[in-house]
């Protein structure tokens, strides 16, 4: 593709956006507006993207319709078409209000809290840890159909091509940041509020051959450091902090610092709600 003609493909997208939003304006999505304009600046800038781009973003009318075509395209195998999945995601977020309200909020979350991310394009187009988190959104919603075999053959395949293992029965809350994502497992009976963080390797598991309630219950704005292990059905209150390395094996009242092998209560938070502030250091104001 030559330079002049993906800028012609990339702004036939934009005219084509500019004529759905003239003609309906309810269409209008702040955050989607947004990620197509940064989209924009991106295919200006590096002319060789631009089909890609054009392709994944600048063509949708809406933010479904361009997560659905993009993550399908990621997560396609030889017996799961890129079609097919397409329709599948599609049909999740046009029926769900929760889910497409959850992909804003976790988009934002990310641009808020990560220094990595200069744009909403960035993460979208090119952080795992978002992409595997809206894939296991719609493997959930299968799970609440009923479509058990479908989510599970998604789950695998959200494995294998992110690195992030999330049993689509899960409860997973709103505004969730799960940074470089390699190695995060979150089990079946696991559930996780709103406004949380965690980092890569974090495991939120059982702790053994136990069935029944069996994962971790995350409070709202917990910050959960890299490597970190929880493990049984615990709770780990609102508003706490998970040291990087830490083995969770008891319950951590809200807003407190856990840290060490195993995690033991050190300190507390400065902020109510450290998901959203990403500070990982460690006060140890006491012991227990």
């Amino acid at each position: 593709m030559t330079p002049e003609y993906a800028k012609k493909v990339t702004l036939t997208g934009i005219h084509q956006e500019r004529k759905v939003y003239r003609d309906k304006p309810e269409q209008l999505d702040p955050i989607w507006t947004r990620l197509r304009q940064d989209v924009f600046v991106n295919a200006k800038a590096e002319p060789i993207l631009a089909g890609y781009l054009h392709d994944t973003v600048l063509k949708h009318a809406t933010l479904e319709g361009s997560i659905s075509y993009f993550l399908a395209g990621k997560l396609a195998s030889p017996y799961l078409t890129t079609t097919s999945l397409r329709d599948i995601f599609y049909e999740a977020l046009t029926a769900s209000p929760d889910i497409r309200e959850a992909v804003r909020r976790d988009l934002s979350a990310v641009v808020e809290r990560d220094p990595a991310a200069r744009s909403l394009a960035l993460p979208y187009l090119n952080f795992k840890g978002f992409q595997a988190l809206q894939s296991y959104r719609v493997a959930h919603w299968l799970w609440g159909q009923d479509r058990h075999a479908l989510a599970f053959y998604l789950q695998s395949r959200i494995s294998e091509a992110f690195d992030v293992d999330i049993h689509p029965a899960a409860r997973i809350g709103k505004g969730i940041l799960i940074d470089h994502g390699t190695s995060v497992v979150i089990g079946e009976t696991a559930v996780i509020g709103n406004d949380v963080s965690m980092l890569h390797e974090v495991t939120l598991g059982g702790t053994g051959k136990e069935s029944g309630d069996r994962h971790p219950k995350v409070g709202n704005g917990v910050l959960i450091g890299a490597g970190a292990k929880i493990l049984g059905n615990i709770k780990i209150g609102d508003g706490s902090k998970i040291a990087a390395g830490s083995i969770v094996l008891n319950e951590v009242p809200p807003h407190s610092t856990v840290a060490g092998i195993p995690a033991k209560v050190v300190g507390k938070p400065k902020s109510t709600e450290p998901g959203k502030h990403m500070d990982h250091y460690v006060e140890f104001d006491f012991c227990i």
